[in-house]
């Protein structure tokens, strides 16, 4: 009866308290203060619990206590984290005593609706290093008493966790830095992510807790006893990321009570309320979402960068190899700078007065690609001021600029320079879109990392074990200016920082005055405006049939000269793959290189019409399988477009021939094969209406994704279609047998023994699938003159399951038939091109209009 009283005092002072603190906060947005109040909070509940439940005045023993470690050994409690305790005992006696009563006292606090995360163990069992568990060990660096035996608590915190990290500081923190790697790599390896998770992305909370760990390990190892918390770090440190972890911390309570649960990720619509309600910000301005997360980022990266110089600068977390390798880089010191552990130091502090030996230090970064110590960048901040009054610019600056650029380790070297405002400096064009946000369904990170991604992607191809990168590596290495291709890169988005939607534009007439003031020449000013100008230019066009002579044509006559198309090519390469670690498929790599390969030829054509050296026209690939497929082939090969020939292989063809020959005895071939990067799926069989849309009906059915799609007919009526789809539940990657079940239900559709509509209706029954985080606007685009035989459509659509399957099914219905279909999806947006005929010509300006108006209708209802 006691016991139940209490609880139910405990569950009013927890609640009602709790409710007080999210109210103050909610005034206040002091996060700091919030921590410290819900700490103190549980203390009062865990000790009344004690003194109920676990205290020698209850019946228990006396050799044992009650601590708290981690973050509420801090003090440091969030809203929502888990409460971690730990039940130490003296020795195995008192575990068997204490099992009943800690059981009830834990469930005491569950029933609170407290996550407790509870650890019980022996003062034996804390002096064990396990290396595998280092997280433990690190929980006990701030442990804190709450009840119980101090005598027990004072050898734990004053003899055993102190022995044990002088004993092992080298594997602990060689450990923790493996973890630490590991989180950040987990998180993208970048502050600058447009949707970051304030707890554990580089230059989150998590990575404050690290930079103290180290430091408190490292005093430790040196006293062999506890140091003060204040001294920890030093003072130039302490004072740059206070700001920072005062405004981590109330963007996290925030995030906490927004969601009534831990969750740590500052979403799109998370970012809208904070900045509406100035979380973290003294100021009364109002403020953007893109202005509140400028904020952040700022914050986020002094916290970083004092984290990464820990990491980098205490020795015990090298582990044997890092040191023979940062010993061998130790040689490569010049007489202005010095190389020790893999961190430059000057020579001679007073150099840097001179911004020529400044250019070359971050251009002798980006060569051998180590870092900069922390002394180093105080030096720079320290002679910057000077440097602003007559900064470098004109042939001076564009001569050490492209140098930089064209290092292996550029990018890193542009970071370190933006970081420590130096690039902004030289280059202030590049101050619109420092730590820019701008919001979209695709991009992932800000729009100056995404160019230094951009730049690190062709940086990484040469090194890449990859036959794709290897290609681009390849043209790479042919160009006659690469530095000019850089140059365009590094300024390709500044005009995103400029009001108005058309960045280009914008960015144009900005990166015409940044040329301009580095002096370059004019022919070289004209190639970066080019690229510029049409960095786009390559993705659109992949969005028409590539294989299209007029299609390749057009591209061909703007691009005009074979070295601005493989500069072209590989910014078009790079502008993709930084935008997120999907955004560059396998598909879309392979067909940028084949529209480079395709508007390469066009323009070095040769008299005889011959395609580029070591492909296979339709000729070669007649002559080489006729011997093995003889008049099958012929008969099969009739009707089809050229596009078949040039995007099937040849074993590929010679395969749909032996499926065409079998559809008398089953008219439905069905392969399906598992490939690097997604599932191939082809169908051959006779045409009939709704073919494409049953095909895509049943892939959404299975719950797969479409990547993309190729459908083909020759004059015998005979259909090749072909999907390339994920397999977003993993149904065939885990269940072999359902591979025979899959191609048996794609036949069954076709030949009308299964009910497709049955099948989809509790596939995409509403709201099975997740709310989409950025609405998109459905976008109709008829095209006449694009092709010489199809009226062009393109469909801009948010993504869902069943999108194509509706499309394709309205197509059908408008009787249009499908001659090319480009499938595509770009994070939140799919963006689908159909190549239409209707009776084998261009559909009527009347045909367009009833088959808008039941697009619409039928993209209306999903």
């Amino acid at each position: 009866m006691a016991t139940a009283l209490l609880s139910s005092e405990l569950r009013e002072l927890y609640n009602s308290e709790s409710a007080r603190i999210q109210q103050d906060f909610a005034a206040s947005g002091d996060g700091c203060q919030a921590v410290l109040r819900r700490a103190r909070l549980l203390d009062q509940v865990i000790t009344r619990l004690y003194e109920k439940l676990l205290s020698p005045e209850a019946g228990a023993t006396g050799n044992f206590v009650l601590a708290a470690i981690g973050g509420y050994g801090r003090s440091w409690l969030f809203p929502y984290s888990d409460v971690d305790l730990l039940f130490l005992h003296a020795g195995r006696e008192t575990e068997t005593q204490l099992k009943d009563g800690i059981r009830s006292f834990s469930q005491e606090l569950w029933d609170l609706g407290i996550k407790l995360s509870p650890a019980s163990r022996t003062l034996a069992e804390c002096d064990r290093f396990d290396p595998n568990n280092v997280e433990s060990l690190i929980a006990l660096l701030d442990c804190r008493y709450l009840a119980g035996n101090r005598e027990l608590f004072t050898q734990l915190r004053d003899r055993v966790v102190p022995r044990m990290v002088t004993r092992e500081s080298q594997a602990i923190v060689q450990r923790l830095v493996e973890i630490t790697r590991s989180r950040h790599a987990k998180q993208g390896d970048t502050v600058f992510h447009l949707e970051p998770n304030v707890k554990d992305a580089p230059g989150g909370l998590r990575d404050y807790n690290v930079a103290n760990w180290l430091a408190l390990i490292a005093a430790l190892d040196k006293l062999q006893n506890w140091p003060e918390r204040e001294t920890l770090l030093p003072a130039s440190m302490r004072r740059q990321v206070n700001a920072g972890l005062e405004f981590l911390t109330s963007v996290r309570c925030f995030l906490h009570f927004r969601h009534s649960r831990d969750d740590n990720t500052l979403s799109w619509s998370a970012q809208d309320e904070a900045a509406a309600r100035r979380i973290g910000v003294s100021s009364e301005h109002e403020l953007t979402a893109a202005g509140w997360m400028r904020l952040y980022f700022q914050h986020a990266r002094g916290v970083h960068r004092i984290g990464l110089q820990l990491l980098d600068e205490v020795p015990a977390a090298w582990s044997s190899l890092y040191r023979q390798f940062q010993t061998w880089r130790s040689r490569i010191s010049t007489p202005e700078f010095s190389v020790v552990h893999g961190m430059v130091f000057l020579q001679q502090a007073a150099a840097l007065q001179d911004p020529e030996t400044l250019l070359r230090l971050f251009h002798f970064v980006a060569h051998h690609g180590v870092k900069l110590s922390t002394t180093t960048e105080q030096r720079i901040e320290q002679a910057l001021p000077a440097i602003a009054a007559t900064p470098p610019r004109g042939a001076e600056l564009w001569i050490y600029l492209q140098e930089i650029l064209l290092q292996p380790h550029a990018a890193e070297a542009l970071r370190a320079m933006h970081a420590l405002r130096f690039l902004t400096l030289v280059l202030p064009e590049l101050k619109a879109i420092d730590t820019l946000v701008v919001r979209d369904f695709y991009h992932r990170f800000t729009v100056d990392e995404h160019t230094f991604l951009a730049i690190e992607a062709l940086h990484r191809l040469k090194p890449s074990p990859s036959e794709w990168d290897q290609r681009y590596a390849a043209l790479l290495s042919e160009l006659e200016q690469p530095e000019l291709l850089y140059l365009a890169i590094l300024l390709h988005d500044i005009g995103k920082g400029a009001a108005g939607s058309d960045h280009v534009t914008a960015g144009l007439e900005i990166a015409a005055h940044c040329l301009e003031r580095l002096d370059l020449e004019p022919q070289d000013r004209e190639t970066v405006c080019f690229l510029i100008a049409h960095h786009l230019a390559m993705s659109a066009a992949l969005r028409r049939d590539i294989f299209d002579p007029e299609t390749v044509g057009a591209f061909a006559e703007m691009v005009k000269s074979p070295e601005r198309l493989k500069m072209l090519c590989l910014l078009t390469y790079a502008d993709i793959k930084a935008v997120n670690p999907e955004a560059l498929t396998p598909w879309k790599a392979e067909n940028i290189w084949q529209l480079y390969i395709e508007t390469a030829n066009h323009m070095s054509l040769s008299l005889d019409q011959r395609l580029h050296e070591g492909s296979e026209d339709e000729d070669q690939i007649l002559r080489m399988l006729s011997p093995v497929a003889g008049k099958k082939l012929k008969g099969f090969l009739e009707g089809l477009p050229r596009r078949y020939l040039a995007t099937c292989a040849a074993k590929d063809v010679l395969a749909h021939v032996e499926m065409a020959a079998r559809l008398k005895s089953d008219p439905v071939q069905v392969a399906l094969e598992r490939g690097r990067h997604w599932f191939d799926l082809t169908v051959v069989t006779p045409d009939r209406p709704m073919l494409f849309a049953k095909m895509t009906g049943v892939l959404a059915a299975w719950g797969m994704s479409i990547v993309k799609a190729n459908a083909f007919s020759n004059a015998a009526g005979v259909v090749v279609d072909t999907f390339h789809f994920t397999d977003r539940f993993r149904t065939l990657e885990l269940n072999l047998p359902e591979w025979d079940r899959f191609k048996r239900s794609i036949a069954d559709v076709l030949n009308g023994r299964a009910d497709l509509d049955k099948m989809l209706r509790d596939r995409l029954r509403p709201g099975r699938e997740p709310a989409a985080r950025t609405k998109i606007e459905t976008r109709l685009d008829f095209n006449d003159t694009s092709s010489s035989r199809c009226t062009v459509l393109q469909i801009i659509a948010q993504d869902r399951p069943g999108l194509l399957f509706r499309v394709s099914s309205a197509l059908s219905r408008e009787k249009c038939n499908i001659e090319i279909a480009l499938i595509d999806t770009e994070g939140e947006m799919a963006i689908d091109v159909f190549y239409l005929t209707s009776k084998g010509q261009k559909l009527t300006a009347d045909q367009e209009k009833g088959l808008r108006k039941a697009l619409e209708e039928e993209l209306q209802e999903i």
